[in-house]
């Protein structure tokens, strides 16, 4: 069985529903429904006939499929079966009543004197889920409010869906709560605390995830829902809020990028936690839209570079900068009210992730396939591309740095992912960058590494990858970091057992046994660390 997991998201602390709820399907969800089905019917039916170069020629397939129905029910009916294979069924009696002791007929229903019988008010016992059950099920989908939720957007078989975990910090436990079903590759995952559209009781808060993935739509799921069918909201065409608009819009769908919908796979989304009602969003098609989650709407749409935007970032104080990133090998600073006004630097291969330093916004980090970490000053904006002076650059891995975060607890503590399969952890104070420790965890190519969002769990690393599985690294523990940042947070002082959570059951956990804690590289299957300079 072949898996990976593509992407991840931690859901902060107390935002999610202690008890989720069951999906329920009244008149207005089912009309809800029924209309994205038949949007998406009629979809399928013209990108058919348009790949058969024949308007109608899904009228003839459905012709041609009824003809070979009838033509196999007559093959049916003219095939000879033995007869005294049927005789111990009795069929030429099949629908003859039976006849019970007393010489009394048995209906369908069994005999009538053995029908159970309650008061007019009284619950009937067979129709009535006991309250214990309610209660054994209501208990299981329970998340304290100091559990943490981890979403992994996974492919397995070929089947695509959303994983969502509970981790429980105290109890070193991790487990799948829920999964989504996902209509194709998840590429990116963006956790959002406001729903899309009016809701019914005026509430604008909540706990959603917005799923990018090979398919030019972004769909929005409400992770305090359990087993749902649809999403709540899909930004893009296939979110048209009537047939005849996703008719109109279907007619005019252009292959090159516009102003109104996605036309390629979605790489990235950022939401502003500002102005919450924003969503970022970057795609192959080249372009970044501005989601309006009231409206559903892109806002405004971007055309700033000139390949894949396959990152985002908003700047964390100036709410309406965004920073992206692309193949184009370029990364651009615009401010979204006026983006013609824009800074632009370029780096020697293809741009992966673009981060804000979060404890200094004047400098952001940028990662590429070539294996390089750059950070800039946003202060130091180059004439041309070309003429770009990063602060620092970093040669951090052989291969692709595919993932990247900053710790939030303590400045210049970085993460980075590759597909080398390694983690490393990073020291970059005073603009001196050095490897603290470097590790493999089992998790295949690394495709996503990020540090909790909660200062409680602030050194909780996520990270998965080509393997399929989900690994917490509690980096507090490690004793090569304790020894490297204990003069920025003295709870770091002192030896502490190392903790690692949802590891894989086929690990072989001996890998680390016996490697020195500072020193050389230990070997590939092994692990390094290096004290601080």
């Amino acid at each position: 069985m072949s898996s990976m997991i593509t992407t991840s998201a931690w859901v902060r602390r107390g935002v999610a529903a202690q008890f989720p709820t069951k999906y329920e399907i009244d008149e207005k969800e089912m009309d809800r429904i029924s209309k994205l089905a038949r949007m998406q019917l009629e979809e399928a039916r013209e990108d058919l006939s348009a790949a058969q170069g024949n308007g109608d020629s899904a009228d003839k397939d459905d012709d041609a499929m009824e003809e070979d129905v009838e033509k196999n029910e007559k093959k049916d009916t003219s095939v000879k079966i033995d007869d005294d294979d049927l005789k111990e069924y009795d069929l030429d009696h099949y629908d003859s009543d039976e006849v019970d002791e007393d010489g009394e007929k048995v209906t369908m229903f069994g005999n009538v004197k053995s029908l159970a019988y309650h008061q007019p008010n009284e619950e009937d016992p067979y129709l009535v889920v006991p309250e214990d059950e309610d209660d054994e099920e209501r208990e299981e989908l329970q998340i304290l409010p100091l559990d943490n939720l981890l979403l992994a957007g996974k492919v397995e078989d070929e089947v695509a869906h959303l994983e969502v975990y509970v981790y429980e910090d105290s109890a070193d436990n991790l487990y799948v709560h829920h999964d989504i079903m996902l209509p194709a590759i998840p590429l990116c995952l963006e956790w959002l605390d406001f729903p899309v559209g009016k809701t019914a009781d005026g509430n604008t808060t909540g706990n959603f995830v917005a799923v990018g993935t090979m398919e030019p739509d972004i769909e929005v799921w409400d992770l305090d829902v359990v087993d749902s069918m649809y999403p709540n909201a899909i930004l893009g065409q296939g979110g048209a809020d009537t047939e005849a608009e996703a008719k109109k819009a279907k007619k005019k769908k252009k292959v090159k990028a516009n102003d109104e919908f996605h036309v390629d796979s979605i790489l990235a989304l950022a939401a502003n936690r500002q102005h919450r009602n924003l969503l970022a969003s970057g795609s192959a098609d080249r372009t970044v839209k501005l989601w309006d989650l009231n409206t559903a709407k892109a806002a405004k749409s971007y055309s700033h570079h000139t390949d894949k935007v396959c990152s985002l970032d908003w700047h964390p104080t100036e709410s309406t900068v965004l920073l992206t990133g692309s193949y184009d090998r370029t990364i651009v600073a615009a401010d979204m009210r006026a983006p013609d006004s824009k800074a632009r630097w370029g780096v020697d291969a293809d741009v992966e992730t673009v981060r804000w330093d979060i404890h200094d916004p004047n400098f952001f980090y940028a990662t590429t396939d070539a294996g390089m970490v750059y950070r800039y000053d946003i202060r130091n904006v180059p004439t041309t591309p070309k003429d770009s002076r990063p602060v620092w650059s970093l040669q951090a891995h052989d291969s692709s740095v595919s993932s990247f975060d900053i710790n939030p607890a303590i400045p210049g503590f970085l993460a980075t992912g590759s597909t080398d399969k390694q983690v490393k952890l990073w020291n970059v104070e005073n603009d001196k960058p050095s490897m603290v420790v470097s590790r493999k965890l089992e998790v295949g190519k690394v495709f996503s590494t990020t540090f909790a969002p909660d200062s409680e769990v602030g050194f909780r690393l996520a990270v998965a990858g080509s393997k399929g599985n989900v690994q917490i690294w509690d980096t507090s523990t490690n004793a090569a970091v304790r020894r490297a940042f204990v003069s920025r947070m003295p709870a770091l002082e002192g030896e502490v057992q190392e903790r690692m959570v949802g590891m894989a059951p086929d690990q072989d956990e001996s890998d680390d046994e016996g490697a020195p804690e500072t020193g050389a590289a230990e070997g590939a299957d092994g692990w390094e660390s290096m004290d601080e300079d």
